[in-house]
């Protein structure tokens, strides 16, 4: 018979995310590790990592990375991005055989850019014209899916644990001033290679700890702007909301974690009149994506990281600094496994966003 503190209980996912103020660039093993601490709190059904700063060669391009399911698909969706985009390189992403990891899609990276006649016939910026096109390869190409989208960043991800997924993808020999990590645990949803995290949209990406009781309300609000949340997600919605406030509504990071996790309103009723203003304003104007439930999660953008957690802090996250390099994790032992002597550790507060950018602070 198991004693009690003899079995562990994991309380959800795991995440973490290392970020290097000065861009220094380092590869995938101590992300890899500082993972794998969390072993626990995953159960095989999906692992994935986003890094930012891989591609320097190519930092112009929008790099596409995408599952497809036969030959076929891959020839239909090769003829749809002949037609919108020029295509500067591609070919398959690199990986190794792994024993726990199988069933693999075909996994390829396009390097790309819009199509300058299509962009003025659209009269669409280069940003909503990418979107478009994954939006209409992932809703009507069946058996493909665009699940990294960025400049200069990438997406790696399947079903499995996320040191084997690491380990499968040859992350140690990519270089990145920014990595985020995440070991599923299963909510409502099968695991599938799609489906695992990290969900990116252009050079959004997301890592999600939780399980978010708003995903109806949030959805319906996100679709009515073109979004389509075809994975029944709720790390896909939460990538569409940050978009949609963050690009489409230029609401800055802070105002939009004053959104997704906005304070209660007894909270705002307190506060001086000016910031009591604009955030009543916040939570009247998208009180549809204000996201409830237990979540802690990890924004990946270009030059920045931004951690946040639910108003209640009822999923867990530690963060910590050395010298230039920022940690982030569900489990502080997540960070001691791979920075020891941090100067400084801390547990940021429910509802409090954590800011981390190149050339700069900890906000």
């Amino acid at each position: 018979m198991q004693k009690e503190g003899q079995v562990r209980i994991p309380s959800g996912c795991a995440i973490s995310g290392i970020f290097s103020k000065k861009g220094k660039l380092q590869n995938g093993e101590s992300i890899i590790t500082s993972i794998t601490t969390m072993h626990d709190r995953s159960n095989g059904l999906g692992g994935g990592f986003a890094a930012y700063g891989i591609y320097p060669e190519y930092k112009d391009l929008f790099a596409f990375h995408i599952f497809y399911e036969d030959t076929e698909v891959k020839k239909e969706t090769e003829k749809f991005l002949e037609s919108y985009f020029e295509v500067a390189d591609f070919g398959i992403i690199p990986t190794r055989r792994h024993p726990n990891i199988s069933n693999e899609p075909i996994i390829m990276r396009y390097f790309v850019k819009p199509i300058t006649a299509k962009l003025i016939e659209d009269q669409l910026d280069e940003a909503e014209y990418v979107v478009r096109c994954v939006t209409n390869i992932n809703s009507h190409i069946k058996g493909a899916y665009v699940f990294s989208s960025g400049k200069n960043m990438g997406v790696f991800k399947a079903v499995g644990f996320p040191e084997d997924v690491g380990n499968f993808y040859k992350l140690e020999e990519y270089t990145a001033y920014c990595w985020t990590a995440h070991g599923r645990y299963p909510t409502n949803t099968p695991g599938w290679w799609g489906g695992a995290h990290p969900f990116a949209l252009l050079d959004y990406s997301i890592v999600h700890n939780g399980e978010i009781s708003s995903y109806d309300a949030n959805r319906r609000f996100v679709e009515m702007f073109g979004y389509k949340c075809t994975l029944l997600t709720d790390t896909e919605v939460i990538t569409y909301i940050i978009d949609y406030l963050h690009r489409k509504q230029r609401l800055t990071l802070e105002d939009v974690a004053s959104v997704i996790a906005a304070p209660f309103w007894s909270i705002i009723d307190k506060m001086p009149a000016q910031e009591k203003e604009k955030l009543t304003f916040l939570r009247n104007v998208f009180s549809s994506l204000l996201i409830t439930g237990p979540f802690s999660i990890l924004l990946g953008y270009t030059g920045g990281m931004m951690a946040l957690n639910d108003r209640l802090k009822l999923r867990s996250m530690v963060a910590a600094e050395k010298d230039d390099m920022v940690y982030i994790a569900s489990e502080e032992c997540a960070i001691r496994a791979i920075e020891p002597s941090p100067d400084r550790i801390w547990s940021p507060r429910g509802g409090e966003p954590i800011f981390v950018n190149l050339d700069g602070g900890v906000l």
